[in-house]
């Protein structure tokens, strides 16, 4: 990408939606790990988050293709290069899926239950997901940095206007039931209403939609009732 802000365009909109869909993880976490994962550079394997190979037990949304490259990891206190098998994806959104099943492991229980974008990063680290041991730190100056809470707060702004949506249209729904609902049986459906009732077909002749009421009178014309 030209730029952390193009990176950050591309990303953003697939950790709002999956975040949207359910998504135990922040959006601001989900970006600062991507861009700390990868320098802020779309991979060719579209794998942002650093997952590598692992078992090999394929899902969904990775069907096995790998990668061999050359990494960094923290051992024995010292930052070691060694080559390392990473997933291959078919789009960034396919990796981000994949990486939520990989949270759905009982080790990323406090990833999952976190309440605050500090608290998923601090578990993130805890689980074991990095063995830098400044993974939280680097994620939460990013987060900071880059301001990346916003998308967050994005994601309650659109839930909040997605339950103001549902309501309203409920409200609408239940006015134009109100008004279709007759108060008081129709003088032309009465024999027929009369006769349903008598036949044990209905108790509550009263309150019914026009439709209802014409639907027994076509049956008592005919001779159903």
């Amino acid at each position: 990408m030209a730029t952390r802000k193009d990176f950050i365009d591309l990303v953003a909109p697939i950790a709002l939606k999956l975040r949207l869909e359910g998504s135990p993880i922040f959006p601001s976490v989900r970006i600062a790990q991507a861009i700390l994962e990868t320098g802020g550079k779309i991979n060719a394997w579209n794998n942002l988050v650093g997952y590598k190979v692992g078992n090999g037990v394929q899902t969904p949304y990775w069907r096995g293709d790998r990668v061999s490259v050359s990494t960094w990891e923290f051992i024995n206190e010292e930052n070691v290069t060694v080559p390392g098998d990473f997933r291959v994806y078919n789009s960034i959104e396919d990796g981000f899926r994949d990486q939520d099943l990989l949270f759905q492991a009982a080790r990323y229980s406090a990833v999952r239950s976190a309440s605050t974008p500090q608290t998923q990063t601090a578990a993130l680290q805890k689980s074991g997901y990095a063995t830098d041991p400044a993974y939280t730190s680097k994620l939460n100056s990013i987060i900071a940095t880059e301001g990346l809470t916003f998308f967050d707060e994005e994601v309650i702004r659109m839930l909040e206007n997605l339950q103001a949506q549902i309501s309203e249209l409920t409200s609408r729904v239940r006015s134009l039931e109100e008004q279709a609902a007759l108060t008081v049986v129709p003088t032309w459906a009465k024999s027929a209403v009369d006769a349903a009732v008598k036949a044990g077909l209905i108790d509550t002749p009263e309150k019914g939609s026009y439709d209802f009421y014409r639907l027994l009178t076509v049956l008592h014309r005919k001779g159903f009732i």
